[in-house]
């Protein structure tokens, strides 16, 4: 008997070859051309600080567009339909527009090189190391998880066994990152922005035609609540709606959310390369515009893959095989090849951000800070190579991690509890709060990650009260993170000394000059290049989307 992950093969013919190929002889040859600007460490890992913010823009909302993103999105799509727009609306355009307005003008004006440095120059050794020991091992499960996803392309288009096309994979990544650093990652992410739109587009188009249109999608799903963002029970797992929004508003959309993109290196980092301080701010900005639009490209599929996929309907496969099956069963060959090219896009964009975000941590954060201090930067600049590769080879390894998840989202949203949440509560403390001391900064890191490991273990025994279906595990262990790192630092903080003013100029913003915080040229630009202006914007459209699709 045949299983589903047999049957899954795509029908691809020499033009989706051909398209594929060519993909990659641009992904390779952008890679070749950025190896002749790095001539520093910096070029390496922050592009010398000197791209534009259209660059940086879609590189940011790129770097996040990859395998998670799409498979585990329309994954979401099969199981919640419209409660998935969550995740956009409500778990990402007000934390990116925070980004750019508040903490932005902090990070960039501090000139740190990465967001654990502005850790360790904020609160001292001991946080700086337990931020960046716990940011290294994330990235290395999560572009475990892209791996797996783009192995699984692989696997369906050639039928390669999976630690073959794991190690394809890792390699195609690797290959260029290796070249170029985080340019030729940033450049490559606005080619795979683009490829990826391009591969979504028709598919979602092609699959809701075929289905009759939204009606048809209606009567063919039958589940009221699949086409409704509010309350999202199915989605939070709380069974009473205001529970359910409550959950969502301050769990995801403001835990996990603000956790994810203000503290995130993988993103952050985009922005830091920056060529000044006003790009730097309008860097998230800029991809909050498309996140609002890029569900209507993978979770509507998803719903489509429920109605008219025959094994995700029946439960045969996996959510997170609902885009292949829509590939193998709708696209005709040359569109075929476009999508496979936008899936291994998506895939090789996500994987790619992990590890430019985990080289410069391990090179700057750790091997720099603490192990050998005192080389010339052509040293550090080869071992961030060398870290790319360590990189690489470990992520085949949390693949097979992965491959334990049913749906992805789980996994990936169980990782930001454990890390992001305590983090954005230490960041967003200590960037308001003066008196909060280092001791304070590093001893509610640990409490809050604690916290949630903890009740994500005693969740797997079945306790009704906290083993809540869909995704409101995640929510709740985020924001028991948030809440106990909160408590430990200004407990901690109530017995320790803090850092005199002088030393928090520049880190905390009731001792730093208003001139640090803003860009004079933007000041006297037109409102649509003005950071805070185009923030208000973003935030009344999705105000307008969450109505409309209530």
């Amino acid at each position: 008997m045949e299983t589903a992950n047999s049957v899954l093969r795509l029908d691809a013919s020499w033009v989706d070859y051909a398209l594929v190929a060519l993909y990659f002889v641009f992904v390779l040859g952008i890679g070749w051309a950025a190896k002749a600007k790095v001539s520093s460490s910096i070029d390496f890992f922050l592009s010398g600080r000197g791209l534009p913010a259209w660059v940086t823009g879609l590189a940011f909302i790129s770097a996040n567009l990859g395998a998670v993103e799409i498979i585990g999105m329309s994954a979401n799509g099969v199981q919640y339909g419209m409660q998935t727009m969550h995740y956009f609306w409500i778990g990402a355009v007000p934390a990116m527009v925070f980004l750019g307005i508040v903490m932005m003008p902090f990070y960039y004006g501090s000139k740190v090189r990465s967001v654990p440095e502005f850790m360790l120059r904020r609160f001292g050794p001991a946080a700086h190391l337990v931020n960046s020991i716990s940011f290294g091992l994330a990235q290395l499960l999560i572009a475990g998880v892209n791996l797996l996803l783009l192995a699984k392309v692989v696997n369906s288009l050639l039928g390669w066994p999976l630690w073959v096309t794991l190690i394809v994979a890792a390699v195609i990544v690797l290959s260029y990152i290796t070249l170029g650093g985080l340019s030729a990652a940033i450049y490559n992410e606005v080619l795979q922005f683009f490829v990826i739109v391009a591969a979504l587009l028709p598919l979602t188009v092609i699959g809701l035609n075929k289905v009759g249109g939204w009606n048809g999608l209606k009567e063919s799903i039958n589940s009221s609540p699949h086409f409704h963002t509010w309350p999202g029970q199915d989605l939070s797992g709380f069974s009473n709606p205001v529970l359910s929004s409550v959950g969502i508003i301050f769990g995801l959309g403001f835990v996990l959310s603000f956790g994810y993109w203000t503290t995130n290196f993988v993103e952050v980092q985009r922005a830091m390369a920056s060529d000044s301080l006003g790009a730097a701010r309008k860097t998230p900005i800029i991809g909050a515009f498309p996140k609002m639009f890029i569900p209507f490209l993978v979770i509507v599929p998803g719903m489509v893959a429920a109605a008219i996929v025959t094994p995700i309907a029946s439960g045969a496969a996996e959510p997170n095989e609902a885009i292949l099956y829509l590939m193998r069963d709708l696209l005709p060959n040359g569109l075929l090849g476009v999508a496979i090219a936008g899936l291994l896009a998506a895939f090789m964009a996500g994987m790619a951000a992990n590890i430019s975000a985990f080289n410069t941590v391990v090179s700057y954060d750790l091997w720099q800070t603490y192990v050998v201090k005192d080389r010339d930067d052509a040293y550090y600049l080869r071992f961030g190579r060398w870290a790319t590769v360590g990189a690489a080879v470990i992520a085949v390894g949390t693949a097979l991690i992965a491959r334990n998840f049913g749906n992805v989202m789980d996994y990936l949203q169980t990782l930001f509890g454990f890390f992001n949440a305590p983090l954005f509560a230490t960041f967003i403390l200590g960037m308001f709060w003066k008196r909060m001391t280092p001791a304070a900064g590093w001893s509610g890191l640990v409490a809050g990650t604690l916290s949630a490991v903890v009740f994500w273990a005693l969740s797997l025994g079945g306790d009704p009260v906290i083993s809540l279906p869909g995704q409101g595990v995640a929510f709740l262990a985020a924001s028991i993170a948030f809440v106990t790192d909160i408590v430990v630092s200004v407990v901690v903080t109530a017995f320790t000394t803090p850092k005199p003013d002088s030393e928090l100029v520049g880190f905390v913003r009731s001792v730093t000059p208003r001139e640090q915080l803003v860009d004079a040229d933007e000041e006297n630009s037109p409102w649509y290049r003005r950071t805070v202006p185009l923030g208000v914007l973003c935030l009344v459209i999705v105000i307008i989307l969450n109505i409309i699709f209530a």
